[in-house]
């Protein structure tokens, strides 16, 4: 049986490489993972305590509009709580976005080279994409907005990129929204907006308060430490909201991604504490790539691309022998990179270790 048109011939989404299949496969006990962006260091303990709290209700379906998540992310960012759509991570987000506001003969304009969800979702619901080069790692907005056009309905904005970890100042995302009919929704991903530390990065919940066409995406599976639970979340003008809320399935967030958000949320020692030693990491590692004279996107994110001069996907494979887990630079495009999480200083180390021996650079790491 044939499926759709849009549908035939789409990449299928490769994610990192799991830890229990790299074991199996190589005969390893010990296996760092440091190719999804992932939390190192976990979640916040509070966590576990609140879904001891739920374990009487797990036969019961969750409330569709989370109104006690609702209530906190309101108050903790000082958005109406009309504002908030939430999602089984912010990919099933951009799904309900592309299939709410797009069709056959429309377009969606992004970066050539960003989180591969938006192009999929646009194909899917048979609307072109029109992609725009990154300029030095970073999206090129003067560029993005002359490819606005009249079919143009979504403009998809990764702040900072996924996967080189660039970003886009306040300054430049004003130009860009002054350049931007009013019929285009401006979608601005922020997955990993709590690793940045850039003093001009956008205050996009400013923006979206007073500008309708500006959707914000957040989620708690960055530096919450909530990958597995699966939840995400929309800010937006109530109109865009309620656009959303017709194509969201019932109970798509669950009753235990609700209640470990929450927990999480509440936590914000926890948040700040994985910033700083997030920073302190980056250091570790950036310190031994100057070392070898090797170059890197600078990232306000998790992790760091950088490039190793020689066919990523050999590098891939020398690291993955030793039980190390990147992501190859080749399925991001670019050939000679690797993308590797921020880990704990350890796993830093280790990985270090293994990208010398891959490199044949000197062993003695700092």
């Amino acid at each position: 049986m044939k499926a759709k048109s849009t549908v035939q011939g789409l990449p299928v989404y490769q994610p990192g490489k799991p830890l229990e299949e790299v074991k199996r496969e190589f005969g390893l006990t010990e296996v760092i993972k440091l190719a999804s962006n992932e939390n190192p260091f976990g979640c916040s303990e509070r966590v576990w305590q609140s879904l001891l709290e739920e374990r009487e209700n797990l036969a019961l379906y969750p409330e569709g509009q989370a109104p006690e998540l609702r209530a906190q992310l309101a108050n903790h960012l000082g958005i109406e709580e009309g504002r908030f759509v939430f999602g089984n991570g912010s990919d099933e987000i951009i799904q309900m976005i592309a299939r709410a506001y797009l069709e056959p003969g429309t377009e969606s304009v992004m970066a050539k080279i960003t989180f591969p969800r938006y192009d999929t979702q646009v194909r899917i619901e048979g609307s072109r994409p029109v992609t725009v080069p990154l300029v030095d790692g970073t999206h090129d907005l003067e560029a993005m907005a002359a490819a606005v056009n009249e079919k143009t309905r979504i403009v998809w904005l990764c702040n900072p990129n996924n996967p080189t970890g660039t970003y886009f100042s306040e300054a430049a995302l004003r130009q860009f929204l002054d350049r931007i009919p009013p019929q285009v929704l401006v979608v601005v991903d922020e997955a990993y907006y709590e690793y940045v530390v850039a003093e001009d990065y956008p205050d996009t919940l400013a923006f979206a308060q007073s500008d309708p066409r500006l959707l914000v995406l957040r989620t708690f599976s960055k530096i919450y430490g909530l990958a597995s639970f699966r939840i995400g979340y929309a800010i937006a003008d109530p109109a865009i909201v309620m656009e959303l809320e017709r194509v969201r399935e019932p109970f798509n967030a669950n009753r235990l991604a609700q209640r470990a958000a929450l927990a999480a949320l509440g936590d914000q020692g926890f948040v700040q504490l994985c910033k700083q030693a997030n920073r302190q990491c980056m250091q570790q590692i950036e310190s031994q790539l100057e070392q070898w004279g090797l170059s890197w996107f600078p990232s306000q994110a998790n992790f760091i691309m950088l490039d190793t001069g020689r066919s990523s996907d050999e590098v891939f494979q020398g690291l993955l022998q030793r039980g190390i887990i990147v992501r190859a630079g080749s399925a991001l495009g670019y050939p000679t990179t690797i993308r590797v999480t921020v880990g704990r200083p350890e796993q830093n180390r280790l990985f270090l270790e293994g990208l010398a021996a891959c490199l044949d650079k000197p062993s003695s790491i700092v």
